[in-house]
């Protein structure tokens, strides 16, 4: 109804007649003084041309600065200009699409230049294409088999920007190709170098010398380190870097890298840490881990040396050495994660019926007997005129029935974090007076509430495999009655019905629970006692009355997973953790193929003596020398043997189901003997007959060999290794020939859409 129609429609004097058309006119009025420029901007947002829109009421205001309703309408349209702007900059963000984001932010800018959130993207827009550089040389660093250069890249990133996908996956590719046990410390190519120590009872130095000849390491001892102590070892074919931990770490000695090509000893006792151990301090800021747990966490688990927490910004400082380091990021990494939260959808159903009888002929209470017509004292001398009568009317019948359903449905949606306690309270909260006396005050009144209707209490916990654990207390109150008490105060009968539980529920799995009935039945006669209960014929001579309500509750409960657990990859919650004395620092074991043996300081003559390869290409020993000098060095010392390059490269990422090519390439002038080795349940070979998991090949000097493979559906989405082992080389004339692989066989599979 409109104001028209409801002032017509009241009984108002003859003047109030005459009011409606002013009132009409002034509303006409009222309405033409809208500017028209807010009607075009809705007409253009309707369009979706909210620039244009926003750059028309910009105008308007321009021109009439004090209308208050284009303000309101220039300023909710600046707001949604700026959420949708905010919106594509942050979607050009994500892609990568950096010019388009420039214009964006620019757009953005120019509406609303205090935006808070300007200074972060233009901080983003800055580094975005810096990183993005860099993630192509780390991927280059990656196909190279430089993993540690891989590494410090992509953490260099995530140390900006923690959510950057690409680093993330650089980091998890890299981990899935190092061995766990893989050194913590970044050496150079020099120090990968395969050699063969045999050494008895030789003097330290000369073991390190050495070393110093063979592979152009430069040794830089400090002035504790006794040079003279006597030392017993055998390795065989193991690299540069696994010879110095061997030996470094049976003579209580450590080493700090230099540069690519010097290494300094040092013995490893507290105090020489302290004085060459490099420290680095870094800030971290957590995202959804407790600072103070992590503290607490990092303490016993890391040992880190010094620490610092900021409770306010939920970061730490944290000071130790490289290695201490690397482990701090990958144990928060694997505890800093977003809580699991789940939308429990609950519908609560209050099902009463009630239905009431009446049945019967209701007859007097009462009969008289005397003269009709005559109040108060009646003569007994007329009671020849005595009569007996009833009150009017004499019978009543009474045919009456009545029946009801009520539903009381709540449908609430409620959105909670994994352990956490939600309420809902649907109902009304009654006042209950309490009076105090006192002498020197009087009568004192304070009032308190009661809660009555549906309280519900929910708290879920959320289980990896998408299981919902709900435990659910439900209590339903209704008023029943008052209850009047002392001095005028009132109290109240409450009835309940109270039920908890916990279930376990599958995501969108809905579960009812019912049962809560209430059901009470009453019958009622009244009418002439004795004959009045008699069946079917006592409702001659009475009234029954059948009074029947059931009520019964029931809640339905639906719980909907936003966003489980993402657990980390395994590289962060598989570690290498170092040594009680040094965590995190590099592991002493050598790779499988590597033989070793240190034996006792003994008698011997401190002879040895060393090859820069395997067993097979080392020579006999020499004889020592002079006493006093050391022993001669045999020329496959001097200069390294020739050797056969194997080059492998693979398709580095293929589509689900696709195929991926090896290329074996032999650079040299031997026959190369290798097999390659791949996970025979996510790929396949493409040649029927050839076994699976092993392909092997033989290349003829200067030769190549591509081996296709497909990937099976379980290599969707995985990052395989491909290995190229058992290679061997053999020379012209039958002699053989070291074999060194070049090349990483690292391949990512894209998840099948």
């Amino acid at each position: 109804m409109n104001k028209t129609e409801m002032l017509s429609s009241t009984n108002r004097p003859r003047s109030g007649w005459m009011f409606t058309p002013l009132c009409v006119a002034v509303i006409a009025t009222l309405a033409g003084c809208a500017n028209p420029a807010i009607r075009q901007a809705e007409v253009l947002s309707h369009d979706n041309q909210m620039p244009q829109a926003y750059s028309l009421l910009t105008e308007a205001l321009r021109q009439s600065p004090d209308d208050h309703a284009l303000r309101a309408a220039q300023l909710r349209t600046q707001q949604q200009l700026v959420s949708r702007l905010s919106m594509q900059v942050e979607g050009y963000r994500a892609s990568g699409r950096w010019d388009e984001m420039r214009e964006s932010l620019q757009q953005l800018r120019d509406i609303d230049p205090r935006q808070p959130r300007l200074p972060y993207f233009d901080a983003e827009l800055a580094r975005g294409p810096r990183q993005d550089a860099q993630l192509s040389a780390a991927r280059a660093a990656l196909r190279e088999g430089k993993l540690e250069r891989a590494e410090a890249i992509a953490r260099e990133i995530l140390a900006e920007s923690p959510g950057q996908s690409g680093a993330r996956l650089l980091l998890s590719q890299v981990a899935q190709a190092r061995p766990l046990e893989s050194t913590s410390q970044e050496m150079g190519s020099a120090f990968q170098k395969p050699v063969t120590l045999e050494f008895r009872d030789a003097p330290l130095r000369q073991v390190f010398e050495a070393l110093a000849r063979s592979s152009n390491i430069n040794f830089v001892f400090d002035k504790d380190v006794r040079g003279d102590t006597k030392i017993t070892v055998f390795l065989r074919n193991v690299s540069l870097d696994e010879a110095m931990r061997v030996v470094l770490s049976t003579q209580g000695l450590d080493r700090k890298l230099l540069n690519e090509s010097s290494v300094l000893i040092f013995p490893n006792t507290a105090n020489k840490q302290r004085e060459h151990q490099e420290l680095i301090t870094r800030t971290l800021y957590l995202t959804n881990a407790d600072v103070k747990q992590v503290q607490a966490m990092l303490r016993t688990i890391a040992k880190v040396r010094d620490i610092h927490i900021d409770e306010r910004l939920n970061l730490m400082v944290v000071r130790d050495t490289p290695e201490v380091m690397r482990l701090v990021e990958k144990l928060i990494a694997s505890v800093d994660l977003p809580e699991p939260e789940v939308m429990l959808e609950l519908e609560v159903m209050e099902l009463s019926t009630d239905r009431a009888d009446a049945l019967g002929l209701k007859l007097p209470d009462t009969v008289q007997y005397g003269l009709t017509g005559v109040t108060g004292q009646v003569d007994l001398g007329q009671r020849g005129n005595f009569t007996a009568s009833v009150a009017n009317p004499a019978v009543v019948a009474t045919l009456r029935g009545s029946t009801g359903d009520v539903n009381i449905l709540a449908n609430p949606k409620i959105r909670v974090r994994n352990h956490e306690k939600a309420k809902v309270h649907i109902g009304e909260k009654l006042p209950v007076f309490t009076t105090t006396a006192s002498v020197n005050v009087g009568v004192a009144a304070s009032v308190s509430y009661l809660d009555v209707g549906l309280k519900l209490d929910v708290e879920p916990t959320i289980q990896l495999d998408n299981d919902v654990s709900i435990k659910v207390g439900l209590e339903v109150s209704n008023l029943i009655s008052e209850v009047s008490g002392p001095s005028g105060s009132t109290a109240y009968r409450i009835g309940t019905r109270v039920t908890s539980t916990t279930l376990r529920l599958n995501d969108g799995e809905t579960q009812v629970l019912a049962g809560l009935i209430n059901d009470e039945d009453r019958r009622t006669a009244t009418g002439v006692p004795g004959l009045s209960t008699l069946p079917v014929v006592g409702r001659l001579f009475g009234v029954t009355q059948d009074n029947r309500t059931k009520t019964e509750i029931v809640l339905l409960i639906t719980p909907r997973i936003v966003r489980n657990l993402a657990l980390p990859d395994a590289s962060t919650t598989r570690l290498a953790g170092g040594t009680d004395a040094s965590p995190g620092a590099f592991s002493s074991l050598l790779r499988a193929n590597a033989k070793a043996g240190v034996g006792p300081v003994g008698g011997g003559g401190g002879a040895g003596w060393m090859a820069p390869r395997g067993p097979e290409a080392a020579p006999s020993p020499p004889t020592p020398g002079a006493a006093g000098s050391p022993p001669a060095l045999p020329a496959a010392m001097q200069a390294p043997a020739s050797e056969a390059v194997l080059h492998m490269d693979i398709t580095p990422q293929i589509a689900a189901g696709g195929t991926v090519a090896v290329t074996l390439r032999n650079d040299s002038g031997s026959t190369v003997h290798a097999t390659v080795e791949y996970d025979a349940t996510r790929l396949a070979p493409t040649q029927a007959g050839e076994p699976a998991g092993r392909a092997p090949v033989e290349l003829a000097p200067h030769g190549e060999r591509v081996v296709i493979l497909r990937a099976l559906p379980a290599a969707n989405g995985q990052v395989l290794s491909i290995n190229v082992s058992g290679a061997q080389g053999s020379g012209p004339n039958g002699e053989s020939v070291p074999v060194r692989l070049d090349g990483s066989g690292l391949l990512t599979v894209e998840a099948a859409p």
